[in-house]
């Protein structure tokens, strides 16, 4: 049996060798030959007889592996996976390593949240500047506690951030395609009432997948529906909230800022005005990048790769009809 390895230089932690994760998967597995490669190349020439890829094939390399039987997504998101018509037509299943994204990304989400409130960015500049401007921040600063944050999309990021906001005493709704009511909600309603949502949210939080139904979800005529003086938090993907109208819309300050970590495209173009605006706080799609989430990932994995050998059910199988 042999398995396609892409290289995971980001997964990579200090002091470990690049090849570390593929090391552990040959000496777990002594019996199953694994090749790692990175150039598109030598992913198509030797995923001609492999059963397994590992990454995010193109289409060329999917087309290639005539005998492939199962496809492992590193990530959560499968949106280049569903790029591929013939992937998603076919019955080789895909699976993702979603769990150990869930819990760094919730906190990331209060990052954002407990800066943008306490206008924390704004400090550190001074402090950069060594300026001392105590009292400006006056009446400037917000209150968590009784505050209310909207959730689109309550799977496992949206209801680890509901239960952190149980810590900060928020009121907890969310919007969802398949709404379930969740012990940290208030209420979970369908998609039919999002502008119910973006109308009583002081902090809106973007969880949801990239699929055909939420791209350009949330564009110039669902922020103004926004609460006056609200933030917006996109967590998940890039793609869903039009960033431009986004922009225009803090500009006009009936927005009071936002924190994004997802874009689209990535990285942002470079007159995006989300770049130069002091209300909003940017990360580089990096919101999940700590150890627990590396080794999270190598233990998916192992641990599908077990019960593929031993003809047991996947973890994390996902849907390719709804894209996630």
């Amino acid at each position: 049996m042999k398995v396609v390895m892409e290289p995971m230089p980001s997964g990579i932690g200090p002091g470990e060798s690049p090849d570390v994760f593929f090391k552990e998967m040959q000496a777990t597995f002594p019996e199953v030959q694994f090749v790692e490669v990175s150039e598109e190349a030598d992913q198509i020439r030797e995923v001609e007889d492999a059963e397994v890829y590992y990454g995010w094939p193109s289409r060329d390399v999917f087309l290639a592996g005539k005998d492939l039987k199962w496809i492992h997504c590193p990530g959560t998101g499968i949106d280049q996976h569903m790029a591929i018509p013939e992937l998603v037509a076919s019955d080789i299943p895909i699976t993702n390593a979603r769990e150990p994204h869930v819990a760094p990304m919730a906190d990331h989400v209060f990052g954002f949240i407990i800066v943008l409130a306490h206008k924390l960015h704004w400090m550190w500049n001074d402090q950069k500047a060594k300026s001392w401007r105590m009292y400006d921040y006056g009446w400037k600063q917000l209150d968590l506690e009784g505050s209310t944050l909207g959730i689109l999309a309550m799977g496992n990021i949206g209801r680890a951030v509901a239960k952190r906001a149980q810590g900060f005493s928020m009121k907890v709704y969310a919007c969802d395609k398949f709404p379930r009511p969740s012990e940290y909600a208030e209420e979970v309603w369908g998609m039919d009432r999002l502008d119910d949502l973006l109308a009583i949210s002081d902090w809106l939080v973007v969880t949801a997948p990239i699929t055909d139904e939420t791209r350009g979800m949330i564009g110039k005529e669902q922020l103004q529906k926004m609460k006056q003086g609200s933030h917006m938090i996109i967590i998940s993907r890039g793609g869903i909230v039009d960033e431009f109208a986004l922009g225009e819309a803090i500009e006009s300050e009936h927005l009071a800022g936002a924190g994004v970590d997802a874009f689209d495209p990535e990285p942002p173009v470079p007159n995006n005005p989300l770049w130069d605006n002091p209300n909003v706080v940017m990360s580089p799609h990096a919101s999940a990048f700590t150890p627990g989430l590396y080794i999270g990932r190598r233990n998916v994995f192992k641990e599908n790769f077990r019960r593929y050998l031993a003809g047991e059910p996947f973890l994390y199988v996902c849907d390719k009809t709804l894209g996630y």
